[in-house]
């Protein structure tokens, strides 16, 4: 059946086509001759959409494939659970910093589409981290609260929430890949990847998990502190932030170390 769709796509209708197009997932050259030579607009607009859809596709497993590199060279030295690990909150005025580690399974074909989590619209964020929190072999959370981050700044809280996060993966892995920076503490086999969110697929995922945790976490806090937009800017500092922080003060939940605050 399917030899003779291949050699009569010109006298199928544009729905038997659109069908047989639906099935593939590669033309041969005769049958992407056939499609082109055919005068019909509806097979030209089909044909262009499967072509579109195809390279799309090709550009995802090429960017995927990339991703892998470091995972694939560590597991080729003999590093079965690789994890990565990356902080979501550094930059806000107010909320927690909160950090993620990942151990992804290579063996499992669902990681497409992953990449870091600044680069993602919020709905294939969310839509991702579901495929990651399902699907990871441990995925874990580590969360520096407000006074830490006052205690010992920014920077130290962000280590220790990924330091955090790690120390909780069931099980431990043999080797932890970072989003910038080395962490203390840490008494596994680790490298500081700089950039890493966007080059490495664990720490990218890890990525993915840290920012919809910590958006999560502030819509709790939308609704415990009304009127500060929490909802929308996520402690960010956004013009209407800083207006409602003019109107109503601080509060528990401000960081209040950040030098904008004295500037006030």
């Amino acid at each position: 059946m399917g030899h003779f769709l291949r050699d009569n796509l010109s006298s199928l209708t544009i729905n038997e086509i659109k069908a047989y197009l639906f099935s593939k997932e590669e033309l041969s050259a005769r049958e992407l001759s056939i499609l082109k030579s055919d005068q019909r607009k509806g097979v030209q607009k089909l044909l262009s959409s499967f072509l579109k859809q195809r390279e799309k596709a090709r550009s995802e497993e090429e960017h995927l494939h990339k991703l892998m590199a470091k995972e694939r060279l560590l597991h080729e030295q003999g590093y079965e659970l690789i994890a990565g690990a990356d902080e979501a909150g550094r930059g806000p005025l107010a909320g927690p910093v909160v950090a993620a580690a990942v151990i992804l399974d290579p063996g499992k074909n669902c990681w497409a589409g992953i990449n870091d989590s600044k680069q993602l619209a919020p709905q294939a964020r969310e839509e991702l981290y579901e495929i990651v929190t399902a699907n990871a072999k441990a995925v874990a959370i580590g969360v520096a609260d407000v006074p830490l981050i006052d205690e010992i700044n920014i920077y130290h809280a962000s280590l220790r929430a990924m330091r955090l996060a790690v120390e909780k993966l069931l099980p431990q892995p043999d080797y932890v890949l970072f989003d910038g920076f080395n962490v203390p503490g840490v008494d596994l086999p680790q490298e500081a990847v700089i950039g890493g969110d966007a080059l490495c697929l664990s720490i990218a995922a890890a990525s993915i998990v840290a920012k919809v945790t910590r958006d999560k976490i502030m819509l709790e806090y939308d609704r415990e502190y009304p009127g500060y937009g929490f909802d929308r800017n996520k402690g960010y500092s956004t013009a209407e932030h800083r207006e409602a922080i003019k109107t109503l003060g601080l509060s528990p939940i401000h960081r209040r170390t950040f030098q904008c605050y004295k500037d006030r």
